[in-house]
């Protein structure tokens, strides 16, 4: 649609308003509902909106150590503007219009805390190298059969998966809540969020997701809204979707999974593809793989964001714990997908279901431009078989806590990303380690409670 259509449509919907969303640096949508002559008085001139959304951590405590915003500054509303290429309709909320937008300084320029304006930042890089990115993202998540009321009335405990026992790629099992199944797929293709696959995965009540690629900005948009969308879908239907990285230490984890490629600027051309290569990738590729290899561990926290997330990076639990690459071999950091022409792409697989997608896809290109730029060779052999068990390069670090300080230090974090970024997300995830050292857990007390 033409933006006089998107604005012909806003202006004739029945409801009289708009949803608008912003995402905070964990990756929560966080917006609300306008009339739709708010929206037309600011699609043009722009809006206000309180940063206290880049100001507290995910359950709305304020934080303390950050200097964006604060009580220092009395939360006042940051410049923003509503990206009317995003516009979607609601098809659970009778095809209600729906906009993304972005936080941007007093003088219109991009805000170095926003998410999206970060992914921007480093696309416009990768353009200026002739590079047309395209990416996509799959997620893996558990259903329980619970409401948000009864979840909280059992305190978190002993909920109810959607369906019991591990059922990986069953079709039995994808016909047992066969029209929560189909809404998922129906309704996300309504909001223009396409998938290219869903099915059943290990374990009780999991599900995974493809979501179809497309050029970086919208294939993080759409990863974005999918996993927000796909919470609203399971509201209606009487269950709770989770994309926590490791629900339990018996079974395996949620990975986020993210596919990329470079194209030419004309998008025309995969520029990762060599037919002529023996494993038929580019210098190009090698050089991004070996990006990637270098900055990961500077970059982590990206990648794993939250506490939860060092729980899934564990040894034999289908998420790689080391520094390795490998050809279709899903034990490794990063699998390589040869293909054809068209399809040869990475995919990093130590990303977590729990994490930010503009923040992730921004590493991901970032660190790979960051090998072609300084033609990193890939001189660390490819892993055959078990890449687990493959310390030969070295294995990431073990705890957010780790993970943060090497990025908060990391000049190549600061350089691939900019420091101001970097020193704003390190005190939010410092934020969030201070707050798990201060919970007393579950494990305390049945480890501690009777033989102390």
């Amino acid at each position: 649609m033409t933006k006089n259509e998107i604005i012909q449509y806003v202006k004739d919907h029945p409801s009289q308003r708009v949803k608008i969303a912003f995402t905070d640096i964990d990756g929560i949508l966080r917006g609300k509902y306008i009339s739709t002559e708010k929206f037309l008085s600011v699609i043009e001139s722009g809006m206000g909106f309180c940063d206290v959304i880049f100001g507290w951590d995910a359950g709305d405590v304020a934080y303390d150590n950050a200097q964006y915003t604060g009580w220092h500054t009395g939360y006042p509303d940051a410049p923003a503007r509503i990206d009317i290429t995003t516009f979607r309709k609601i098809p659970w909320e009778a095809d209600l219009p729906f906009f993304l937008g972005e936080l941007i300084d007093k003088d219109g320029n991009p805000c170095y805390v926003c998410p999206r304006q970060l992914l921007k930042k480093v696309l416009h890089e990768a353009q200026q190298q002739g590079y047309t990115p395209y990416f996509s993202q799959e997620f893996e998540w558990f259903n329980f059969a619970e409401t948000p009321q009864t979840a909280c009335d059992k305190q978190f405990k002993n909920l109810t998966p959607l369906t019991p026992g591990m059922f990986g790629y069953s079709i039995l099992r994808s016909s047992l809540k066969n029209s929560f199944f189909n809404d998922l797929f129906n309704d996300l293709n309504h909001f223009d969020v396409p998938l290219e696959g869903l099915h059943t995965e290990t374990g009780p009540g999991t599900y995974e997701a493809a979501i179809v690629y497309a050029p970086i900005i919208e294939a993080a948009d759409r990863a974005v809204l999918f996993k927000t969308s796909v919470k609203e879908i399971a509201y209606r239907h009487g269950i709770m979707a989770t994309f926590m990285a490791k629900i339990n230490e018996n079974l395996p984890g949620c990975g986020g999974h993210v596919h990329q490629s470079l194209w030419d600027s004309d998008g025309k051309k995969n520029l990762f593809h060599n037919e002529a290569d023996p494993m038929k990738i580019s210098e190009q590729m090698k050089h991004y793989i070996a990006g990637q290899l270098f900055c990961l561990p500077h970059i982590l926290p990206l990648f794993a964001p939250t506490i939860n997330s060092y729980k899934r990076l564990v040894e034999g639990a289908w998420a790689p714990t080391t520094l390795t690459w490998g050809i279709d071999n899903r034990t490794v950091a990063l699998r390589v997908l040869a293909g054809s022409s068209k399809s040869c792409r990475l995919e990093t697989r130590v990303i977590g279901s729990d994490v930010n997608p503009y923040l992730a896809m921004a590493a991901c290109l970032a660190s790979g431009l960051y090998g072609i730029k300084n033609k990193l060779e890939l001189k660390q052999p490819v892993t055959v078989g078990n890449g687990y068990r493959d310390y030969s390069n070295g294995s990431l670090p073990a705890t957010l806590h780790e993970a943060t300080q090497l990025m908060k230090q990391s000049e190549v974090a600061k350089e691939i990303l900019g420091e101001k970024f970097i020193e704003h997300f390190a005190q939010t995830r410092e934020w969030e380690w201070r707050q798990h050292l201060r919970a007393v857990t579950d494990w305390e007390y049945k480890r501690y409670f009777e033989i102390i």
